[in-house]
């Protein structure tokens, strides 16, 4: 890398987040992935969090009013499964969701998984993901945000927009991300690569 592009991505990397959107998808148990597939998930490619991968498997999510065929679903297993949709993915479904932070998942509806092994019932499970940024302490401290806060972050795309309450989760397990669902990301006019900027 030139010194001038070096340059440029550290500025670059200093003020803004680059931002993802997340399609519906689901999570699953190992038990519940042998349920579903016959096996384990096998891994297809990783994705941009680190250690998580899109699996080959597909499932298909029924709800009472509709389904999505050919879902995917993420990597590792989980310790419990998790369905997540938009609300306008919801409204095909006939499933009233609460927005919430992954792993959030009390008190929230269900649905019923179909793989080519079997089927499961879910009695909980079904959220819309909030919006939310993933940073490393080293990214939450240059930002001078922390865990657990909620900011307001600036989309620099094609229908910009300003995003309030934005929850950060901070790990070392993370990569700086901003994972906005479809709707979200249709509305600002989102193409891979944007940028987004936290507002002070």
């Amino acid at each position: 890398m030139d010194p001038i592009t070096q340059i440029t991505d550290e500025i670059t990397r200093r003020l803004f987040v680059e931002l993802e959107a997340s399609g519906r998808h689901v999570h699953v148990t190992a038990q519940q992935a042998e349920t579903l597939f016959g096996h384990r998930l096998t891994p297809k490619r990783p994705l941009s969090q680190p250690g998580q991968y899109l699996a080959n498997e597909r499932v298909t999510v029924t709800g009472p009013k509709g389904e999505f065929r050919e879902v995917a679903v993420l990597g590792p297993e989980r310790k419990e499964a998790q369905v997540e949709v938009s609300l306008t993915d919801a409204r095909t479904l006939g499933i009233d969701v609460p927005v919430r932070l992954s792993g959030d998942t009390e008190g929230t509806p269900g649905a019923t998984l179909t793989g080519p092994k079997g089927k499961i019932v879910l009695p909980s499970g079904v959220i819309a993901a909030r919006r939310h940024i993933h940073l490393t302490p080293e990214a939450a401290e240059r930002f001078g945000v922390r865990g657990g806060q909620e900011v307001s972050l600036r989309t620099f795309t094609a229908r910009p927009l300003t995003f309030h309450h934005v929850a950060v989760r901070v790990s070392e397990d993370f990569a700086p991300y901003v994972h906005l669902d479809y709707d979200e990301a249709n509305a600002c006019g989102f193409r891979p690569g944007d940028l987004g900027r936290i507002l002070p």
